[in-house]
């Protein structure tokens, strides 16, 4: 079962930003009295009670221009009632019921999804009365409620729980390559995925998303089933330039979220853009498999190093995130496309891979004591003692030393460079954690 996704919705300043950074306990939401300010996608998970969900806030994809506006509300609400599991509806119960409020409770009303409105900025019993003004909107849950102080949101949390899917985390692990396709809209993610899918005949069977329409594939390669995560591209034309990138970003971070290797697909025409970097972010943190496919080389123009002098200058700009291998493809003319299951298969092994104490602490340590950490603010001297690696989802790295909290991140990526150097974990974003002995 799949984590079920929640997404905030409603006009702006009602409160969406603030309602998110207290649900995930987090200040990754930009708060502000001037509607529109959070212009950034914002995607997070929330546990309530021992149970999880994850919740996208739609406040970032409101457009500048008065005329879009409207238009923009509409197809962000139709995007949430197809993707999501429930969805938050919230209003300004200190302005009362606006039309754009009715339409959007209209499209509710007609989806039958879970839906919760909640009136917001009701920070005592007697502002809470206003929300018996939307009642008229005919949605059956209405909350009065303050985000900021948090006043009735843990009544919404228990009864949204009802409503969702429940995760059986104790049930059986599915040990198939889970392996999603992400990038930009028109990059061509269903072109590479189309032709993966048509090679020999490989589809062998569909499974049907949550509550979804979407669907994700399972390729049947060489003898071995590998889950393709959907990522469809939208399904309808927009006018919308922030709703498309909304659309791109629930489908990107909920297939991450279900995933174990990713590939991030770059137009090579146009490079590594703010958005292709928001994606990697994602991937990184949910600690997945990653792999960078550049598409559409066939419309490079090469020399002998075209493709070396490419992948250096991306690296380049991926900074810290070196470790993941770059490959040129084109899903036009299906070059080099199966070498994208190849990789995929050697990461997700990487990612499971697991070093002996006795080995990491031989390969290691001399080369640490070599080159140790720098002295505390104190001068004194900061020894790393031992090394043993845990976690069992992905690569965690636990090294026990004196006054730990000292060690400076650039220290820590010098040994997440050691680990790499000596043991490999290509295209595997690992944790290096430190603890005091």
């Amino acid at each position: 079962m799949k984590i079920p996704l929640v997404v905030i919705v409603g006009r702006p300043n009602v409160g969406k930003s603030t309602l998110f950074n207290r649900l995930t306990k987090s200040k990754d939401a930009i708060v502000d009295d001037f509607s529109g300010v959070t212009r950034d996608r914002l995607y997070g998970e929330v546990d309530w009670n021992a149970r999880r969900f994850q919740l996208i806030d739609t406040g970032g994809y409101v457009p500048d221009s008065d005329e879009l506006f409207e238009t923009a509300i509409r197809e962000q609400v139709e995007i949430a009632i197809q993707e999501a599991d429930a969805i938050l509806f919230i209003t300004d119960g200190r302005i009362g019921v606006s039309p754009v409020d009715k339409e959007i409770s209209g499209m509710l009303r007609a989806s039958k999804k879970p839906s919760f409105l909640l009136v917001n900025k009701s920070d005592n019993e007697d502002q809470g009365m206003n929300k018996m003004d939307f009642y008229s909107l005919g949605l059956e849950h209405v909350y009065d409620i303050s985000a900021l102080s948090g006043r009735n949101v843990g009544d919404v949390l228990d009864e949204l729980l009802k409503l969702i899917p429940e995760v059986d985390e104790g049930e059986e692990e599915d040990t198939r390559l889970r392996l999603s396709i992400l990038g930009q809209p028109n990059v061509g993610k269903s072109s590479i995925t189309n032709a993966l899918l048509g090679y020999n005949r490989s589809i062998v069977t569909d499974i049907p998303g949550t509550t979804r329409d979407s669907i994700d594939s399972v390729l049947k390669y060489y003898g071995e089933e590998i889950v393709l995560v959907d990522t469809a591209g939208l399904r309808k034309k927009t006018k919308v330039n922030e709703s498309i990138e909304f659309y791109s970003n629930v489908r990107a971070f909920r297939a991450i979220a279900n995933s174990d290797v990713s590939v991030l697909m770059i137009d090579a025409t146009a490079g590594l853009e703010k958005q292709d970097q928001k994606i990697i972010d994602e991937i990184v943190r949910r600690r997945n498999g990653l792999i960078i496919a550049i598409n559409k080389w066939d419309l490079i123009e090469k020399e002998t190093n075209t493709a070396r002098e490419y992948e250096l200058e991306l690296l380049q700009k991926l900074g810290s995130i070196d470790y993941a291998p770059v490959i040129f493809v084109s899903a036009l003319t299906k070059q080099r496309i199966f070498k994208i299951i190849e990789l995929a298969k050697e990461i997700h092994s990487e990612r499971d891979k697991k070093i002996a104490t006795s080995q990491l602490n031989d390969a290691l340590l001399e080369e640490i004591r070599n080159t140790p950490p720098p002295t505390t603010p104190i001068g004194k001297e900061i020894k790393i003692k031992y090394i043993t690696q845990v976690g069992s989802k992905y690569p965690i790295f636990l090294f026990f030393a004196n006054d730990s909290k000292y060690i400076p991140d650039h220290y820590r990526r010098f040994l997440e460079k050691l680990i790499r150097k000596k043991f490999g974990f290509s295209g595997v974003p690992m944790t290096i954690s430190f603890k005091d002995k």
